[in-house]
């Protein structure tokens, strides 16, 4: 099972904190510093596997970390969990990040965590791997795009209307509004002054 999914720099400013077990707000950034302490000291030539840290679980769990370009992602996961898998796992996380932002970088990470954190969302979900086909995964984000856009249309449509009926050029004022079987009697507003 994957216990935390972390995303930081080079300078250990966290980009993304994902934890699958509930920690209070003061150990999760413990756990994130001890981790950066323990990734960012090693030499780039060495194994990308290395025990847990005492605050995630100790040498009963695993960090699992690529490191690009400015970015470590790391996963902090049990000892069910495939080394390679988990390895496998954050290219494809990485690659679905670069085609959804063409060419991502850490920016992208910080102006739209929203976005990651869905992409995020697609391949796990409550420490479990949902999904690793990359297209699979941009299929449902692009779906969870449309429906935001279509969305803001439609939050957007009763300022509309109501700014429509305000403009529009009534003779007088209608008394009644009949739709189907229902009719509605309107007041007389000028009475209402």
């Amino acid at each position: 099972m994957i216990k935390a999914i972390l995303i930081f720099n080079n300078h250990g400013k966290p980009r993304l904190s994902k934890f699958y077990e509930h920690y209070s707000e003061d150990t999760e950034q413990q756990i994130i510093r001890e981790t950066f302490h323990l990734v960012s000291k090693r030499d780039e030539n060495v194994c990308n596997f290395l025990e847990g840290g005492m605050l995630i679980g100790g040498s009963e769990n695993k960090l699992i970390c690529r490191h690009y370009a400015t970015l470590y992602f790391v996963f902090c996961v049990d000892s069910s969990e495939s080394e390679l898998g988990i390895l496998d796992l954050i290219q494809v996380f990485v690659e679905t990040l670069d085609k959804c932002f063409e060419n991502v970088c850490e920016l992208d990470l910080i102006f739209h965590v929203d976005k990651v954190h869905n992409i995020l969302a697609e391949m796990v979900m409550g420490g479990m791997v949902l999904e690793t086909n990359m297209n699979e995964i941009i299929t449902q984000v692009d779906a969870q795009n449309k429906m935001e856009k279509s969305e803001a249309g439609i939050a957007g449509a009763p300022a509309r209307a109501v700014s429509a009926v305000k403009n529009m050029n009534l003779p007088e004022m209608p008394r009644n509004i009949n739709i189907g079987d229902i009719s509605i009697k309107v007041p007389n507003l000028l009475s209402f002054k």
